[in-house]
């Protein structure tokens, strides 16, 4: 069984680099941190530790002395003047690629163009990146969150920005994130800057995956760059994420099977070798095992070819259920004196499943054996590989029609999760998983999906399948029938996708509409999760439609509602109502009526007698009982009196001065002297 070691398996330059400039550095006789690990390798990391190499997370906790290294993933602008602050000695390890980045965002940034960045929010380099923009700047991960942002963003199609992208990016992700940018922005330029030295490693790992049946990936578990080493290859055939030789399974390696090895930029030499040195081990022990029976004397194979006949296996029978239990089915088996007994692992492919959800007593299955017990008369069965056996033509004859399958969810792995359809577990990557990219699968165990086979391996009888493909045909068909039919006025029920700044996005079923934050509350809120949160039921109905562009404006808050509805029906001029002071001009004092309804309370008429400043004589907060003098439906406005309830009259010189004054004059000079932002903000909504 032969092995094939990729060619630029382990350290690329960057990382070769930041740790060579920590060894020197140690070499010279320098008290060395690290500004986070310097590699994304535990053992490397404990080695250096054990040479004095501490590590911190804030320039700031540089020990006195010390040298701090940058590691190869680079930082923002901010930590170097933080460095440069404190005069804090430091070695820059930057990656030659990542600084690149840095370069071509400062400098687009301070220009005035926005920035997109094709990458891992949480990643340090991308972290980094971002922290050299100046403005705005967007970082997604799919070409479907790209266009989400620049449907957030609708100022970016137009304004000019720069789409930058992660060194370890997987390439064909960013391939169709470009497509994507060309045809939804005018005025973009686009950097392609995943390293070249990570694009030939991506290559060479699918070129193994393609022709091994199994490929062992090695790197540490919080590298970026050997997770996406381990989704290309996953696609293609079987793979193993290891960190150590000590962690390769032994079972995993069969005669005649042909393995892969490659690793991460983050992964020193020597641990590929002995992680080669021992898969090599395992290989030649069950070459070796093989070879012995093909060397059998004609008298020893004959033997053996006896043992085997006495123990039949690989023979289908039928047996009848005549009990079931939560580890396994007791069966009669038809036609021959045995009782047979069939594992919970062995009934079906979901290893969840139970018993007694899938086989009742007096069900007649077609059965597998799997081994004899002749001294106490038993046989153990399977019916989950007479199934698969059925289920896997199947299986093939949907991948050349390209039919659509149900299935179930049965599992998580690494990489994605496996779906049992007909019996046959098919391996579907996380990319494949859903329509958006989801960090965490697990939600999807125990659903059941569609899904298309969009590879086969007939040999290994390995498939891989689709979930999102046949959501996204699906979500077009739903999106077809939705503007064939939809007009304003039309009420959905949804479930809000996304929050923004400004409004929510709701999916109506294939297509996704927004209520602005303007239409989600007859009240002036903040922010929209104060109305919804993502993932809530909500009503709404269209607002606006443009077919062209694909937009869909939505209402969310009901007329009857609305408060100035309520007001109208319930408070005519000349009622008295309860009202509390919610806030304070020069020229009066503004009371809540009801909720969204507030009215003005004159400075003229606050008292009966002559008051120089509101606070003089009413508090934000305070209850009060005012009279409705005037109402503008047209320009929402409403004009109360407390004064007009007051015992007794005003003195004459009062009366006298308040008789001078027109209540036209009056409003018409709080107009004047409110500014416009004030009452626009208090009275208008």
């Amino acid at each position: 069984m032969p092995v094939y070691l990729a060619e630029s398996a382990g350290f690329c330059f960057g990382v070769n680099n930041a740790v060579s400039r920590v060894y020197e550095l140690l070499d010279a006789g320098e008290a060395v941190c690290t500004l986070g690990p310097i590699i994304h390798n535990p053992q490397v990391v404990e080695e250096l530790e054990r040479r004095g190499v501490c590590t911190v997370t804030d320039p700031i906790d540089t020990p006195a002395n010390s040298v701090l290294v940058i590691r190869s993933h680079g930082v923002p602008r901010s930590v170097y003047d933080t460095i440069a602050a404190r005069g804090i000695r430091y070695c820059d390890a930057t990656c030659p690629f990542v600084a690149k980045i840095h370069r071509i965002v400062a400098e687009h940034s301070a220009a005035g163009a926005a920035v997109l960045i094709a990458g891992n929010p949480d990643h340090p380099e991308v972290l980094g990146i971002r922290g050299h923009a100046v403005g705005p700047a967007y970082i997604f991960r799919t070409p479907e969150e790209l266009e989400d942002t620049l449907s957030s963003h609708p100022e970016l199609a137009e304004n000019p920005c720069i789409m930058v992208v992660q060194t370890t990016f997987n390439k064909n992700v960013w391939k169709k994130c470009e497509e994507k940018a060309k045809k939804l922005c005018t005025n973009l330029k686009i950097f392609d800057t995943i390293c070249s030295a990570t694009a030939k490693r991506q290559d060479e790992a699918v070129e193994l995956a393609q022709k091994c049946d199994l490929v062992v990936i090695v790197g540490g578990r919080e590298s970026s760059n050997t997770a996406k080493l381990r989704d290309v290859c996953a696609a293609y055939c079987p793979t193993l994420w290891v960190e150590t030789a000590d962690e390769l399974p032994r079972d995993r390696f069969a005669p005649g099977m042909t393995v892969g090895l490659t690793a991460g930029a983050s992964t020193p030499a020597d641990i590929i070798k002995e992680v080669h040195t021992t898969m090599s081990e395992i290989i030649n022990n069950s070459e070796t095992l093989e070879k012995n029976y093909e060397e059998m004397s004609s008298e020893e194979f004959a033997a053996a070819v006896d043992a085997t006949l006495q123990n039949p296996t690989d023979d289908k029978v039928r047996g009848l259920v005549v009990s079931i239990a939560p580890n396994e089915v007791q069966v009669e088996v038809i036609g021959r004196k045995q009782t047979g007994y069939i594992p919970a692992e062995e009934l079906s492919n979901d290893p969840n499943a139970n018993p007694a959800d899938l086989v009742k007593v007096g069900d007649e299955l077609l059965l597998l054996i799997m081994r004899t017990n002749d001294q106490e008369g038993t046989i153990m069965l399977s019916k989950r590989r007479v199934d698969a056996l059925k289920g896997w033509q199947t299986v093939v004859d949907a991948e050349a029609e390209g039919a659509v399958l149900d299935g179930v969810v049965a599992d998580v792995i690494k990489g994605g999760v496996l779906v049992v359809t007909n019996g046959v577990r098919v391996f579907v990557p996380a990319s494949h998983a859903s329509v958006g990219r989801m960090e965490d699968l697990s939600p999807l165990k125990g659903q059941e999906v569609q899904l298309k086979i969009i590879e086969i391996n007939d040999r290994r009888r390995h498939a891989v399948g689709s979930i999102r493909l046949v959501a996204q045909a699906a979500r077009k068909e739903q999106e077809a029938a939705f503007w064939a039919q939809a007009e304003v006025g039309q009420e959905y029920t949804g479930a809000v996708k996304s929050l923004t700044s400004y409004g929510a996005f709701v999916d109506l079923g294939g297509v996704d509409g927004m209520v602005h934050i303007s239409e989600m509350s007859w009240s002036r809120i903040k922010h929209p999760s104060e109305v919804m949160n993502v993932g809530d039921t909500v009503t709404v109905f269209i607002k606006a439609l443009d077919a062209e562009k694909r937009k869909i404006s939505l209402g969310y808050r009901k007329s009857e509602d609305n408060p100035w509805e309520i007001f109208k029906a319930q408070y005519p001029i000349d009622s008295i109502v309860s009202a509390k002071i919610v806030g304070m001009t020069t020229f009066g004092a503004f009371a809540q009526i009801l909720p969204g309804i507030d009215g003005l309370i004159h400075i003229s008429q606050i008292a009966n007698h002559r008051v120089e400043k509101p606070q003089d004589e009413l508090t934000v907060g305070q209850e009060v009982q005012a009279k409705i003098t005037a109402i503008d439906y047209d320009r929402k406005r409403i004009s109360l009196s407390i004064r007009a309830l007051l015992e007794p009259e005003a003195p004459a010189e009062e009366a006298a001065e308040a008789e001078v004054e027109d209540p036209a004059e009056e409003t018409a000079e709080a107009e004047v002297e409110a500014p416009a932002e004030e009452t626009a903000e208090a009275v208008e909504e």
